[in-house]
């Protein structure tokens, strides 16, 4: 059972970001643990309050080449500075994704040095050209239910009418996703 308090997406005004990490090639910050565990202290300097943190995990790659390298994946739930904009914070996670050797190019679900998905920002429902909110995808991805279910098992992300725990027991257990031991 999870002891922490429930992560609320807005309160007093104050809006919860939820964010998915992932990472599969080794590069100059080193393997994909290290690459995971240094984006969080850079996501931690953008929250107003310490962030929720979930465990690591390795998952298969999901919609990639055959022979693609195992991810490593977490999930945090931060505070963003007051006046950020979804937008605003987007371009902040591609600034953090491009200064750890993120290269964007044209085709999806290939190997990163580091991938940050924005899964929801407060309660928002927003589908622009470049951003929508929540997450097209968060929902039917094991790789960011999982870790988010540790965090927030009660949790309803916008867009859906079950918590999080519920949509991940709809989930195939293909493919796998399994915690890393701290």
């Amino acid at each position: 059972m999870n002891s922490q308090p429930a992560i609320i997406l807005e309160e007093d005004g104050c809006l919860t970001a939820i964010v998915s990490l992932g990472s599969n090639l080794v590069s100059s910050f080193g393997s994909p643990r290290e690459v995971i565990e240094l984006a969080l202290l850079e996501l931690a300097a953008m929250s107003s309050q310490p962030p929720r943190v979930s465990s690591l995990y390795e998952t298969e790659p999901v919609d990639c080449e055959s022979g693609t390298a195992n991810f490593i994946n977490a999930v945090v739930a931060l505070k963003p500075q007051l006046q950020t904009s979804p937008d605003q914070l987007l371009q902040r996670l591609h600034r953090i994704e491009a200064a750890f050797g993120r290269q964007r190019g044209d085709s999806v679900n290939q190997p990163r040095t580091l991938d940050l998905d924005l899964i929801c920002y407060g309660s928002k429902q927003i589908r622009e050209s470049g951003l929508q909110l929540p997450h097209p995808q968060a929902h039917q991805r094991r790789f960011v239910l999982q870790p988010l279910a540790e965090l927030a098992p009660d949790l309803i992300l916008p867009g859906q009418n079950v918590t999080v725990q519920l949509l991940l027991s709809r989930l195939p257990n293909a493919p796998a996703v399994v915690p890393l031991p701290t």
